[in-house]
C-alpha cells in the first residue's frame, strides 16, 4: 500500500523517540556503540546487533529497559534471517545501518579476501538486510532507513580505494531507495561522518591524520549529530565543515581536489605503504 508522504516539519511522529523501536547494526563498537547510549537516553527502544556478544551485553546492561541483544554476523544469510525475525517480532520502525569495516592501505597491496570482506559487509549485507526488513517498515505508520556513510562516499581518497567504492555505492543505494519509496511513509536518510576516533583505528592511520591535519571526531558527538539529523529529517547530512566544502568542490571543480590530494600523496604513502590498519 502507498501513502502520501507527510511533511518534514515534524519528522518523528507523536511520541518522538519513545515511539520508535530501532534495529541498529554495528552496535558493538565505535559510532554504533555511541548511538546505543544516545538513542536509549532519548527514549527509544533498541534491538542491537553485532558480532561481539560481550560488548552488546554490556550495552544492554547499561539500558536494561531499553536495549535487547541479538548477536549476528550480517554476512551470513541464516543469521540475517534470525535478526529480521526478531526485528519484526519487536515491531521495529527504524533500521540504522551502522555496521562496516575498512582496512586502509594502498590498493595495489589489497588482497582479494580484503576486497570481498569490504564489499560483503559494507554493501551487500546492508542491501540484503534492508530489503528483508522493508515489508515491516512499509507496514509501519512511519518507517525509517538510516544509512551511515562516510565523507569517502563523495570524495575519492588515496589509500581508501576499496572503502570509497563501497561508500559511494551506499550513497547511491540510499538515493535510489529514497526515490523509489518517495510515495510511501518510509523515510530514507544518509548521514556521512568524517574520520572518527575509534578502537578500530590502527596507530598509523591516526598518525597519518595528525600529519595531514585531518580532523577526527569522537564517536559520542557523531552519534548526537546522527540523532539530530534524524529528528530534523535531513535526507543528506555531511558532518564537518571542511569536509562539506571539499565534497562540494569535488563535484564542481574536481581538478582542484586532484591537485590538493596529489600534494598529500607522499605522506599517505609513507604511513600506509606498510601494514594496513582498520578504520571505521
Amino acid at each position: 500500500m502507498r501513502w502520501s508522504r507527510k511533511p518534514w516539519s515534524n519528522p518523528l511522529p507523536e511520541g518522538g523517540w519513545a515511539a520508535q523501536t530501532v534495529l541498529l547494526t554495528g552496535a558493538s563498537g565505535g559510532i554504533g556503540e555511541a548511538l546505543v547510549d544516545e538513542l536509549a537516553n532519548a527514549g527509544a527502544r533498541l534491538l542491537i546487533t553485532g558480532r561481539r556478544r560481550e560488548a552488546l551485553d554490556a550495552l544492554a546492561a547499561r539500558h536494561p529497559e531499553r536495549v535487547t541483544v541479538v548477536a549476528a554476523d550480517l554476512t551470513r544469510g541464516e543469521e540475517r534471517r534470525r535478526l529480521v525475525e526478531a526485528a519484526v517480532e519487536a515491531g521495529c520502525t527504524m533500521l540504522i545501518n551502522a555496521a562496516g569495516v575498512n582496512r586502509a592501505g594502498l590498493f595495489e597491496a589489497t588482497s582479494d579476501d580484503e576486497l570481498e570482506a569490504l564489499v560483503t559487509l559494507n554493501l551487500t549485507s546492508t542491501l540484503q538486510l534492508t530489503r528483508a526488513l522493508l515489508p515491516r517498515l512499509l507496514a509501519a505508520e512511519h518507517g525509517w532507513v538510516v544509512n551511515l556513510g562516510s565523507t569517502f562516499g563523495t570524495l575519492g581518497y588515496p589509500g581508501q580505494v576499496g572503502y570509497c567504492a563501497t561508500k559511494f555505492a551506499l550513497r547511491g543505494f540510499t538515493e535510489a531507495l529514497r526515490r523509489e519509496l518517495s510515495d510511501t511513509r518510509v523515510h530514507v536518510l544518509h548521514v556521512a561522518p568524517r574520520a572518527t576516533r575509534t578502537a578500530m583505528n590502527a596507530p598509523e592511520v591516526e598518525a597519518m591524520n595528525r600529519a595531514l591535519g585531518n580532523a577526527m571526531d569522537n564517536p559520542q558527538p557523531v552519534a548526537r549529530r546522527v540523532r539530530q539529523a534524524i529528528e530534523a529529517g535531513r535526507e543528506e547530512t555531511q558532518l564537518g565543515g571542511p569536509e562539506r566544502l571539499f565534497a562540494r568542490l569535488n563535484a564542481i571543480a574536481p581538478g582542484l581536489v586532484d591537485r590538493a590530494l596529489r600534494r598529500q600523496l607522499p605522506t599517505i604513502r609513507r604511513f600506509l605503504a606498510g601494514p594496513r590498519g582498520e578504520t571505521p
